[in-house]
């Protein structure tokens, strides 16, 4: 199911922010758009020099990262005629790649991060409540439907993020839509929480409906309030989880006899 794949693929290849690291950046945006779909198995990159113009980031940088990428198994580059890098998907990595993003964030960078999230989404919620039409409803639906019916960690991600791309074009708003594509390219970094807990997915379907079915009965505050309060749960979940794993590494090692 393809959405809004041309905004898409601009706020996967927008210019990185500013900082250090940034063949590290590039990883996680392309690594983040891996998991969530928005760059498909097999699918060829831009040349070097145009991403490292889109990302604007230097040449040598972009190498750096492609060679990370590379050796990650998530890049294979051919050459000759036909030549390039092409995108290969792989589980194994990108869970490996979101549990040492959490490892790498603090309580209040989730903190923040499910802040700016519930914001933009609940805005959403609340203006599609007034302005979807029924046909986009019944596509929430299907959405819900799908995430609730699907089978792999991926799959449900992947779902999970086109729920919230959709509910933003369901409020008929350019930017936010854009600012939930942003947002779930830095979502993506993260563990999918029913990965460590099968039936919490229960939890975000059900949320996911009780939402659809604000929006569809026009109750804005309702439709909103729903919305925050399901990511506030989320933003929880994603604490519990880094204060567990930092209690794990701090955690005396039994010595083994």
């Amino acid at each position: 199911m393809q959405l809004l794949s041309g905004d898409a693929r601009r706020a996967v290849f927008a210019p990185l922010d500013d900082g250090a690291l940034r063949s590290e950046a590039v990883v996680r945006r392309v690594g983040s758009a891996i998991a969530l779909g928005l760059l498909a198995d097999g699918e060829q990159l831009p040349t070097e020099t145009d991403l490292a113009t889109m990302l604007k980031v230097s040449t040598v940088t972009l190498r750096e990262a492609l060679a990370e990428l590379r050796k990650l198994g998530l890049v294979e580059t051919r050459r000759g005629r036909g030549g390039g890098s092409f995108v290969r998907s792989r589980d194994d990595v990108l869970t490996e790649l979101a549990d040492a993003r959490l490892a790498e964030l603090g309580t209040t960078d989730l903190r923040e991060l499910g802040d700016v999230h519930s914001a933009v989404a609940a805005a959403a919620a609340r203006l599609a409540a007034s302005r979807a039409s029924r046909t986009e409803i019944a596509r929430l639906r299907d959405i819900v439907d799908r995430l609730a019916s699907a089978g792999s960690v991926t799959g449900q991600r992947r779902t999970d993020g086109r729920y919230y791309i959709e509910l933003a074009a369901c409020a008929q708003s350019v930017r936010l839509t854009m600012q939930e594509m942003d947002l779930h390219l830095e979502l993506g970094q993260l563990p999918w929480p029913p990965a460590h807990a099968p039936g919490l997915l229960d939890v975000i379907v059900a949320g996911h409906r009780a939402v659809v079915d604000a929006i569809e009965d026009r109750d804005a505050a309702r439709a909103r309030a729903l919305t925050e309060a399901h990511i506030e749960t989320r933003t929880l979940w994603a604490i519990e989880l880094r204060l567990q794993r930092l209690g794990d590494l701090t955690a005396p090692q039994r010595e083994v006899s």
